[in-house]
């Protein structure tokens, strides 16, 4: 899931939309997918957000469905990992595969497990495909202008999101650098695997405070302590279909709370 946040251009009509309705549904979709615990309906949540990566391709094509789909299989590897610790630590309810004289698998730990699953990966979507069709510069803008937040809180969220690629980019050059150097990290044990990656940390931790000391120099000298509202000259209006796209996500909520008072 390399730059699996960075922002990527295109003429679809997520593109288009108002930065702060994206985030809107986003948040959402994330409350459905948390409110709800019919599977049925986190099934179907998962597809929108898939659908909602396919409507961002767009006519020339951004590459959000082909990123949409790898943060799915990125998930779904995880989720292997957490049904299984699950299904494990869960011994409540009755037992439907025993592994022993008193312990087993039980269908408590199997809908708990799939529960979490479904979750993780109806509420991580849609942060993940809708930030790609954000560009930072116009959310913190819009942060600033229409919320009325502080520019340098709005500045501190914006980066934190803006670093999450260039931290990734930076452990994959540092990974590279040390297969370069003969170091198999093609291993299949995950405990000595991740014994060799902790030691890269560190030169990730300087590397980190290099460049945040950087951009923070570069702040200053671009007056921003200065900035204020009167200081985004760029309009954003509020279209059709952020309306359309606000009611789609409402919809999707409500349902989700009709569903979890009545079952």
């Amino acid at each position: 899931m390399k730059g699996f946040l960075d922002y990527l251009e295109g003429d679809s009509i997520l593109h288009k939309m108002h930065p702060l309705t994206k985030i809107f549904v986003a948040a959402l979709l994330c409350a459905s997918a948390f409110v709800t615990s019919n599977f049925f309906y986190l099934f179907g949540i998962i597809v929108i957000d898939v659908l909602l990566g396919f409507i961002g391709e767009g006519k020339k094509g951004s590459g959000l469905f082909k990123r949409t789909l790898g943060i799915f299989r990125g998930l779904f590897k995880m989720s292997i990992f957490l049904f299984v610790l699950q299904i494990l630590v869960i011994q409540t309810g009755n037992i439907v595969i025993p592994l022993g004289k008193s312990f087993g698998i039980t269908d408590t730990g199997i809908r708990n497990g799939l529960l979490l699953v479904m979750r993780l990966t109806a509420a991580t979507l849609p942060l993940s495909v809708l930030i790609s069709v954000i560009n930072l510069n116009d959310l913190s803008n819009t942060m600033v202008k229409e919320l009325h937040i502080p520019y340098k809180y709005a500045f501190t969220f914006t980066s934190a999101i803006r670093f999450i690629p260039v931290f990734s980019s930076e452990m994959s050059g540092i990974i590279e650098s040390q297969k370069a150097r003969g170091v198999d990290f093609e291993i299949k044990n995950p405990f000595k695997k991740l014994g060799m990656i902790l030691p890269l940390c560190f030169p990730l931790l300087m590397s980190a405070v290099r460049k945040i000391e950087f951009t923070a120099k570069a702040a200053e000298l671009r007056g921003f302590y200065f900035r204020t509202r009167q200081s985004c000259t760029k309009v954003y209006k509020h279209h059709l279909r952020d309306y359309v796209f606000t009611l789609i996500g409402l919809g999707i909520l409500a349902g989700a709370i009709v569903l979890n008072v009545l079952i």
